[in-house]
């Protein structure tokens, strides 16, 4: 069987970009730990409000861990609780989310902040909060008829 040149350097384009391709997703997946998440935590979503942290959310600081607040936060039908957060700036915030009916977004604007959630599952991030001012944070996936409103905000303080 004869290859034309110009079907050599395609077929060898092709398999080097395949090639690229693979070791680009084996760094970020090996050695960046980059992984989808992992759906581990589970939760009775019939029950979420009868469940530690969940029958309180809201945020609260905590002594021991990798971060100095934990922000726990329920959704259910177009409302989120807490409906507002105070947060010192520079703090490192857990948030830790559920909802206990239908699949919600959790989308802080202005932020890298984006997480589903999904009935049945506790959702977490851990992130660094450096910047002062009124966050909003919005339902991004729809969720129903009132959809719209769903909202929550994050201000971010200063030390005063």
């Amino acid at each position: 069987m004869h290859l034309h040149r110009y079907e050599k350097w395609w077929l060898t384009f092709g398999t080097g970009a395949l090639v690229v391709f693979l070791v680009v997703i084996g760094i970020g997946a090996f050695h960046q730990e980059h992984q989808p998440p992992s759906s581990v935590k589970t939760i009775n979503y019939e029950q979420v409000d009868k469940i530690a942290p969940f029958n309180e959310p809201g945020l609260k600081k905590v002594a021991g861990k990798e971060w100095e607040y934990e922000l726990v936060v329920v959704a259910s039908a177009f409302y989120y609780a807490p409906v507002e957060a105070e947060i010192p700036v520079g703090s490192r915030v857990k948030i830790i989310a559920t909802t206990k009916d239908v699949v919600h977004g959790f989308e802080v604007a202005g932020t890298n902040i984006n997480m589903m959630l999904e009935p049945g599952y506790i959702s977490e991030y851990v992130t660094t909060l450096n910047k002062t001012g009124e966050f909003l944070v919005l339902c991004n996936e729809y969720c129903g008829t009132g959809h719209h409103t769903m909202k929550s905000m994050i201000k971010l303080v200063g030390d005063e």
